[in-house]
């Protein structure tokens, strides 16, 4: 007598089986830009106009007009803006100035605000 193969059983398909699949789309993130802030430098009676002079340029990169025209204008309007820089840089521009405000013995202000 010869064995007989039997066909296995059928299953019916699952859902899951290719036929009929379900892509999900893909979702862009929008990620906003990194808010900015103005480093401002604050008159005072005190600091020498050739001291602010060479901190906008040693700090902020100013050409000497650019330098002067910015020492100017905190000293005939109390405050200027240096730069607009990311929370971090701005925060350590802040820190570069009154250090060397300090070491040079000058009562120089520096702040940053939200742009």
């Amino acid at each position: 007598m010869t064995e007989r193969k039997t066909d296995p059983p059928r299953v019916p398909p699952s859902p899951d089986d290719g036929q009929g699949a379900v892509i999900a789309e893909k979702q862009q993130q929008r990620t906003e830009p990194p808010r900015v802030y103005q480093v401002l430098m604050l008159n005072d009676d005190f600091t020498p106009m050739e001291f602010v002079v060479m901190v906008l340029q040693q700090f902020f990169r100013h050409d000497l007009e650019t330098a002067t025209q910015i020492m100017l204008k905190i000293h005939h309007e109390g405050r200027a803006v240096c730069g607009v820089y990311t929370q971090d840089v701005a925060a350590t521009k802040v820190e570069m100035v009154m250090a060397a405000a300090r070491r040079a013995g000058h009562p120089l202000q520096c702040t940053m605000e939200v742009a």
